[in-house]
């Protein structure tokens, strides 16, 4: 009954999630239209910007969607800081647009899965984090220090999105690079050829969560965070490059572009940019989707069982009242025919008495 009351609320959760999702890919879609439109090399600069506009507001319609909050009011796509807006917004002045306007979307939730058990040793989770759910391209983090001559001081632990891996002391790039391509993380890594440093790539697009654990510096040693700031995501040295944007940048490229009139800009990187951010939502809707159905399935399951377990635990812990009764008084009966029985075969004497 556990199991089934947590994929109750777990299937609420996912169906709340999808739909917000699929509301984010009919903007997509619509951001589509105009792209198209404003990519054609009939429109004037003007009617450009006019499209230009009319993104800009489905860029705010789509910004609500990823702060939204479930039915209990705790933020769907903030892992576990369920009580904070996951995505933060910052202003500035574009040229070609009226006042100031979104440039750029931050996410500042986490990469928490709310994890419940669905059947014995059995589990899943019902969110998917924001730096997941909306973002387009696999990211790329490229360092700037050479790390032909690195090597690890301590033994320490590095994680990246969420998986720990140990480094020893003496580990040199090589090593460290093996060991990453070993884990579970989905995250590649390797030397670059032109720089000899450390470069990252996702295996599907997501924004990286790197951290240095405890006093460990590795990461930070080969350029690829800051030494100022530890708390992923927004912590990427400054001089290493970052490539790779969320769906969010693509939006804003593409109007961007149109704010500048730029058909070819628009035709070529702003509608490709939204083609892929249309498929990595496609996906993640299908992931949702996935999970409800292994849920609906395992209820089921589970609503066979149950009746099998009641049965069975019926079978040694029910009482048959009627017999239980007779039983007993039948015992009753046979222990006072033995108290008689006893009592006249052993009669008391007067050195009974005495003693």
């Amino acid at each position: 009954k556990r199991y089934t009351k947590n994929i109750g609320n777990m299937r609420g959760n996912l169906s709340v999630t999808e739909g917000y999702l699929k509301d984010g890919l009919n903007i997509l879609q619509r951001v589509r239209e105009l792209a198209v439109q404003g990519a054609n090399g009939v429109l004037n600069k003007d009617q450009m910007a006019y499209i230009g506009q009319e993104i800009n507001e489905l860029l705010k319609g789509f910004v609500s969607i990823s702060n939204s909050k479930g039915v209990d009011g705790e933020m769907l796509f903030s892992g576990y800081k369920i009580n904070t807006e996951p995505f933060r917004i910052n202003m500035g002045n574009v040229p070609g647009a009226k006042g100031e306007v979104i440039t750029s979307v931050d996410y500042i939730g986490d990469i928490g899965k709310n994890i419940g058990e669905i059947s014995e040793d059995a589990y899943t989770s019902a969110n998917i984090p924001g730096n997941y759910a909306f973002w387009a391209e696999n990211q790329q983090i490229y360092s700037n220090t050479d790390a032909r001559n690195y090597r690890a001081q301590e033994d320490s632990t590095i994680r990246i999105d969420g998986v720990d891996i140990h480094v020893n002391t003496g580990d040199n790039v090589y090593a460290i690079i093996s060991k990453i391509n070993d884990s579970a993380a989905p995250v590649k890594a390797r030397l670059d050829p032109i720089k000899t440093s450390l470069a990252l790539q996702t295996t599907f697009p997501h924004q990286m969560w790197l951290e240095d654990q405890g006093n460990g510096t590795v990461l930070q040693d080969l350029g690829i965070v800051s030494g100022l700031n530890k708390n992923p995501p927004l912590n990427n040295d400054r001089t290493s490059r970052v490539f790779g944007g969320s769906i969010f940048d693509m939006i804003i490229h593409l109007r961007d572009s149109l704010y500048r009139g730029s058909a070819e800009t628009v035709g070529s990187s702003g509608l490709a940019g939204i083609d892929q951010a249309i498929n990595s939502l496609v996906s993640n809707i299908a992931e949702v989707g996935a999970k409800d159905a292994r849920l609906e399935v395992t209820v089921k399951r589970l609503n066979t069982i149950i009746p099998d377990f009641i049965k069975m635990d019926s079978e040694e812990t029910d009482l048959d009242l009627s017999k239980a009764i007779t039983d007993l008084k039948m015992l009753e009966y046979t222990n006072q025919a033995a108290l008689s029985t006893a009592g006249r075969v052993l009669r008391k004497t007067l050195l009974d008495f005495w003693r």
